[in-house]
């Protein structure tokens, strides 16, 4: 019997001993595991949401965990996106120390160079374009300045054809009849084109006379003119009734008009050009004399304030 006794105490102690050594054991590794969750870093789980910029948390790498809760890297980290500015070291091996700390060994990575920001386009620097300048505005092509050959801007002048009254105006008043009368300052007039003006002279003959000598004689303006080398002339004494002739002296003829449809042009081109504001009646009387010599002298010609050739190849005419 008390051999039967021991034998089931044996068996009894036999299958105590084990759990002990077990429950030893678990109280041993109890403070490991504990130590090793205080200092565990867990893996997030999942892939990241949006790359926070400057995050730096390691990502692929392989962690192990040591005796004592220590915690080593092993292998190069990830390189997770170049952090603008975030100035902590990428792709170093990282290393827990005892106690949680985190200690870099290995050169750090340069990390990115924060780019240029803020400075301006091309703003503020840069020549203004042309804002704020006064734009040249109507610079006057007329009165008292000289224009090119052919009217004004080179155009040719195109003659009209004008309905005169074929009378005499009594707001103008004709000149007196003066035998062998010059024009005043003809002789200082130079050239060919003058010539007609330096050589006249009045003369005083009666209808037969003109007829026998100019087969061109007309009733032009309350006047009578004779044709003679490209000028039309006054006809004293054609008329002993109707001697009306605002101007004494040659007006030169182009593209064959009358001297009345001559003068009419002429104030009409000076109308457009800002030297002439009177009425285009055909007759060179004090006011157009007057806008001829004022285009003249702009013009740099010979003031003959009389229609000459010179000064129709100015406006365009001839």
């Amino acid at each position: 019997m008390r051999i039967f006794l021991v034998l089931i105490c044996s068996l009894a102690l036999a299958s105590v001993a084990p759990g002990a050594e077990q429950g030893k054991k678990k109280e041993k590794e109890q403070p490991q595991k504990k130590g090793a969750q205080a200092g565990q870093v867990a893996q997030p789980s999942g892939k990241a949401v949006g790359k926070p910029a400057g995050a730096g948390k390691p990502t692929g790498k392989k962690m192990e965990q040591t005796q004592g809760g220590q915690i080593s890297a092993v292998g190069k980290s990830a390189e997770v996106g170049k952090p603008k500015g975030a100035g902590k070291p990428t792709g170093k091996k990282m290393e827990q120390t005892q106690g949680g700390q985190i200690s870099a060994v290995g050169k750090s990575a340069e990390v990115g160079k924060p780019t240029e920001v803020g400075k301006p386009a091309g703003k503020g620097k840069g020549k203004p374009t042309g804002a704020g300048k006064p734009a040249e505005v109507g610079k006057a092509t007329g009165a008292g300045k000289p224009v090119t050959a052919g009217g004004p801007g080179g155009k040719k002048f195109q003659a009209q054809q004008f309905n005169l009254p074929n009378k005499v105006n009594p707001a103008i008043a004709s000149t007196t009849f003066q035998a062998n009368r010059r024009i005043e300052g003809s002789q200082n007039w130079q050239g060919s084109n003058y010539a007609a003006f330096r050589n006249y002279n009045s003369e005083w003959h009666d209808q037969g006379w003109w007829r026998q000598r100019y087969n061109r004689v007309g009733l032009f303006g309350g006047g009578w003119y004779y044709w003679n080398a490209g000028f039309w002339f006054p006809a004293w004494g054609y008329d002993q009734a109707n001697s009306y002739y605002p101007y004494d002296g040659p007006i030169y003829g182009y593209n064959n008009l009358p001297p009345d449809q001559v003068i009419a042009n002429v104030q009409t081109a000076l109308q457009q050009q800002g030297y002439y504001q009177g009425e285009v009646d055909g007759l060179l009387g004090p006011l157009t004399r007057a806008a001829v010599a004022d285009y003249q002298r702009a013009n740099g010609l010979a003031e003959t304030a009389a229609i000459d050739q010179p000064t129709l190849e100015l406006l365009g005419m001839a």
